[in-house]
């Protein structure tokens, strides 16, 4: 999967291909039904599919002061596109002076000058331009124009009708309903951090943990989860992970993510891994001292051992992310 963060860095050989356009921001079942769409699109498999999408989120450039949750940073998002069959992902860098330039600007100078694309595929909603002045009406016009076809994709809802967005994913993982997530991204929700160093009390307790740092505006509830544990290397294990502020031990201390991997013990320091988190086992709680913190660890364990007992993958990309 080639990532391309600028466009003269885009080589000819993908010229003349189908293009997918949005942010994708989660690679959920509405994000996956254009991307399959624009696969399907291709005359041949020698035609190249390439996405193009921004970075950073455009409502980090425009709210600074409140950062978008992301549930896929740039990396996890060019390798769940990578894993749908798509040879590059352009990553286009969005400013506010980028924001400025005309939708038939963007047509002209990104499409047809650098990109060289002979068919568009986007959803229903994709807007661009100042102003958001560029529809999926005005794509079609354009396309005429310039001797591009234009494919746009309906909503798509869950199976309860209901419309599937990344705001809605948010919000199903800020309040730990990581289950739900999970049927609306087809995949189960999945970070990806390098091992840190921590203050090495879990391994005192007869709990070594890996320890992450997500990112600060990381939405999950804090709390225990029932996960998979993948490495760099491709072994996966499963495993029980908290994620919060650890009140028993240090609280008030920054959040962080600390995995107990099950029947492992393997120096992983540095290393960059991914966790896919399965079920949520129980809130943050502060304990009265270590013994008790210690006794429901070997619950939590325990707990996350039977649900992660007969799991089977959502799909092929949670296939590939939790199942290896």
């Amino acid at each position: 999967m080639m990532r391309i963060e600028t466009l003269e860095d885009f080589p000819q050989s993908l010229r003349g291909g189908v293009l997918a356009i949005g942010n994708f921001d989660g690679v959920h079942r509405g994000h996956q039904a254009v991307l399959s769409e624009a696969l399907r699109c291709r005359t041949s498999d020698a035609v190249p599919a390439t996405a193009l999408t921004f970075e950073p989120h455009p409502r980090t450039v425009f709210k600074p002061e409140a950062p978008v949750f992301r549930l896929t940073p740039a990396p996890l998002k060019a390798r769940l596109i990578g894993a749908m069959g798509f040879e590059a992902i352009v990553e286009l860098p969005f400013t506010r002076a980028f924001a400025q330039n005309s939708a038939a600007a963007f047509v002209e100078n990104v499409l047809v000058d650098s990109l060289g694309i002979r068919h568009v595929v986007t959803g229903f909603n994709f807007h661009f331009g100042k102003g958001r002045q560029g529809s999926p009406e005005f794509l079609r016009e354009i396309g005429a124009r310039y001797g591009f076809d234009v494919t746009v994709v309906e909503p798509f809802t869950d199976e309860n009708t209901a419309l599937v967005s990344s705001s809605h994913i948010r919000q199903c993982l800020g309040e730990g309903d990581v289950a739900e997530a999970a049927g609306l991204l087809g995949y189960r929700y999945c970070v990806e951090a390098a091992v840190v160093r921590g203050k090495q009390l879990g391994r005192r307790l007869g709990f070594p943990t890996a320890n992450m740092e997500l990112a600060p505006q990381t939405g999950l509830k804090p709390g225990i989860y029932a996960v998979r544990f993948r490495r760099e290397n491709g072994g996966l294990h499963d495993g029980v992970a908290s994620f919060g502020r650890r009140p028993t031990v240090d609280e008030g201390g920054p959040i962080v993510l600390e995995t107990f991997v099950f029947d492992f013990d393997e120096d992983l320091y540095g290393e960059v891994c991914s966790v896919s988190f399965f079920a949520h086992l129980r809130d943050e709680v502060k304990f009265d001292g270590l013994d008790p913190l210690i006794e429901q660890m070997h619950r939590d364990a325990e707990e996350a051992r039977a649900a992660l007992s007969g799991v089977s993958p959502l799909g092929a990309l949670d296939r590939r992310l939790a199942f290896g």
